[in-house]
């Protein structure tokens, strides 16, 4: 009598190959919104390319390597991945977009509770992106200030 299921290793390599495969396709999603975003105000660009390279760390270490040395989106995602930091100019972007994109929702005049619910979420996500070092300079400064202060 035959067996009918493949050995252990090669459902494992089956399971791994998939799992890639999906990681992959999800980075490629998370690319091409965060070039949607990129194009239109209202939409952001970075979070979807700082989900992207989280994916393509799981699956491809060329597609990976591909977006930090991107000439347009690399610098901002090598200074997340080594600071957890957003440059001044792209927390104002940011800034600008969620505003723009609010003004917008509300001329469409959706109900006041869709207005409430995005607006606080747009100050949770504020609040969290401006808290956000600016960059090695910034945190080389913020860590000096520290150290002086402490001698006091």
């Amino acid at each position: 009598m035959r067996e009918t299921h493949a050995p252990p290793p090669l459902r494992e390599a089956h399971g791994v190959r998939l799992r890639r495969w999906a990681w992959t396709a999800a980075g490629a999603l998370m690319v091409l919104l965060g070039i949607i975003g990129a194009m239109l105000p209202v939409m952001p660009t970075t979070i979807f390319l700082i989900l992207a390279l989280a994916c393509f760390s799981r699956a491809s270490p060329r597609l990976e390597h591909w977006l930090l040395q991107h000439p347009r989106f690399g610098p901002p995602l090598r200074q997340w991945r080594a600071h957890r930091a957003v440059s001044r100019r792209g927390k104002a972007m940011a800034c600008l977009g969620m505003a723009i994109g609010f003004v917008a929702m509300c001329l469409g005049h959706p109900p006041w509770w869709v207005i409430a619910m995005v607006g606080a979420m747009e100050i949770a996500v504020l609040a969290y992106l401006l808290r956000r070092p600016e960059g090695p300079a910034a945190i080389e400064a913020e860590s000096a200030r520290e150290d002086g202060n402490s001698g006091q």
